[in-house]
């Protein structure tokens, strides 16, 4: 996770977080999981960041939308 104090309660701060944390995660070869469950996994171990406090459910759905733009997944 990148420093805290850099984080802004914005799609494209959390979206930065997210790729990060995807890339590094050990679980996202992982096929008995879905794409929602390694989603929910990374949204549950940055839960910190303010834009996932403040729009949980848009946070997912960028998620979703940065895995399709940059085929991650």
């Amino acid at each position: 996770m990148l420093n805290p104090n850099s984080y802004y309660n914005n799609a494209d701060s959390f979206a930065i977080v997210f790729d990060e944390a995807w890339r590094s995660s050990d679980f996202v070869n992982d096929e008995k999981l879905t794409v929602e469950e390694k989603i929910r996994m990374i949204i549950d171990q940055n839960k910190e960041h303010p834009y996932i406090k403040s729009s949980p459910s848009e946070a997912f759905n960028v998620a979703k939308f940065r895995l399709r733009l940059l085929q991650l997944q």
